[in-house]
């Protein structure tokens, strides 16, 4: 396996034969992938392009699936030193223990927190990931080089609050200096994409909310805000403005094609038909549903209704294909199993949603998100030669609720081969994990974090019954 890891390194064209291809409509078989520059060249059978281009170095990978690599369409790079910490605690933990702990973080923190969530992120197959934006004083740069050092494609949000919720809270022109100068930045830079971001829109005015959705849906970038995530903030909404927070982000202008709506779990019928006829795509969290949320968005719902979305981990974890899984098992658990819908989705709906769908609610479908000519050369290398696939009946199916990210042999970005077995080829993660391990303690400690559960071991040595007595 050395050898074909070797072989797929190497600098210069390739000519990928893989036993399957996911294309639009499906994997295939007999389909082969010219990689050049970054990109893909050519899509078409293993024939044709054998014939056209006896000279470039060809690979034939007969026991692979070729498939777009995952994008996930919301996480915090800057939450990964936290991780296991809001593990049982209730809702709104951005409150008291994810604010606490980003404003805390040093730059030298904020460069290993987000360095470890993308190597979590390619691991789990991620080839790209939308971060909602660090609530960290001033360290952005250092989340940027982070992600650009481990290959993975970012699109990177500015957090532009201007009535708290951040570290810092600029004046309003600041802000707006910031924001412009952040969406101007990456203009050459390939695996970079600016966003701009409102943590929540309680945390924005309305001048502000709209004229950041503006300012990034005219740059060509996307507008990012939590919304309808839970309970008490829809609450809080109907108090402030008599609207919900949905209903208020349309009222003042700042929903579009160009906006993502992280959660949207809390949702009415006449919500969905604000984001249907606005275009505002949504990021599906399931295992932020069962991990910490209020709710289960109705994803199949906004399928029906042509709304766009794609899954998101929202930094829970970072394994594209248990994201798939427990998308459809909300799905069916939550709505499918009291109407008798046995398919939801029919197993494809999710696979889409984790890649193409993804692209598109990520503002990345020109760039990636597909098996197609002219798009960026982010994929994977699927191991097919395993007991999970065999026998294959229904490879997507298959991919839904067999796969996992340990079946993942190789993660490319711009036509690079980034890992290999779940390992960076380039740089030394073991090096990053152990100064994570040395340094970690004393950053949690230093951070003014409110937790309600104890540890799982202090709370059964709490309720058991020896404890009890």
């Amino acid at each position: 396996m050395n050898e074909l890891r070797d072989l797929l390194s190497r600098p210069g064209d390739l000519l990928l034969c893989p036993g399957r291809m996911l294309l639009d409509d499906g994997p295939a078989s007999g389909m082969g992938a010219l990689v050049r520059d970054g990109s893909f060249a050519e899509i078409g059978t293993v024939r044709e392009l054998a014939i056209r281009h006896q000279d470039i170095r060809r690979v034939d990978l007969p026991a692979h699936l070729m498939m777009p690599g995952f994008i996930d369409t919301h996480t915090h790079l800057t939450q990964s030193l936290g991780k296991s910490l809001v593990f049982g605690e209730p809702s709104e933990i951005f409150r008291r223990i994810w604010v606490p702990l980003e404003g805390s973080l040093d730059q030298r923190m904020v460069y290993l927190s987000s360095k470890l969530a993308a190597l979590e992120c390619l691991r789990g197959g991620f080839t790209s990931a939308v971060d909602a934006g660090t609530r960290s004083a001033g360290h952005l740069d250092a989340l940027v080089q982070a992600a650009r050092e481990t290959g993975m494609r970012s699109v990177v949000g500015l957090i532009c609050n201007d009535l708290g919720g951040a570290a810092e809270i600029p004046t309003p022109d600041r802000i707006i200096a910031a924001a412009k100068d952040h969406l101007a930045r990456f203009d050459n830079e390939p695996l970079v994409h600016p966003s701009l971001a409102i943590s929540i829109p309680e945390a924005g005015s309305d001048g502000m909310l709209a004229g950041i959705s503006r300012l990034a849906g005219e740059a060509g970038a996307i507008f990012q805000t939590h919304v309808n995530e839970h309970l008490v903030a829809v609450e809080r909404s109907l108090l402030a403005h008599g609207r919900r927070p949905l209903e208020h982000l349309a009222d003042i202008g700042a929903l579009g094609p160009h906006a993502l709506i992280a959660h949207a779990t809390l949702i009415t019928p006449s919500e969905l038909n604000i984001l249907r006829d606005t275009g505002t795509a949504v990021a599906y969290n399931p295992v932020a549903s069962v991990w910490k949320g209020n709710a289960i968005a109705p994803a199949l719902q906004m399928a029906a209704l042509g709304v766009r979305f794609g899954l998101g981990t929202d930094g829970t974890r970072a394994d594209g294909f248990r994201l798939m899984d427990a998308a459809e098992t909300l799905q069916r658990a939550g709505f499918g199993l009291a109407s008798g819908d046995s398919s939801c989705g029919g197993g494809w709906l999710w696979l889409a949603a984790a890649t193409g769908m993804a692209a598109d609610a990520s503002g990345l479908s020109k760039v990636t998100g597909r098996i197609a000519a002219g798009l960026a050369a982010d994929f994977l290398l699927v191991d097919l030669d395993r007991p999970e696939f065999t026998p294959s009946h229904d490879l997507t199916w298959e991919l839904v609720r067999y796969g996992n990210r340990d079946q993942i042999d190789a993660v490319f970005t711009e036509g690079r081969l980034r890992l290999w077995q779940g390992w960076p080829i380039d740089w030394d993660a073991r090096a990053l994990l152990a100064e994570i391990r040395e340094t970690t303690a004393e950053a949690i400690a230093r951070a003014p974090i409110t937790r309600i559960h104890p540890t799982a071991e202090r709370h059964r040595a709490l309720t058991s019954p020896r404890a009890a007595k």
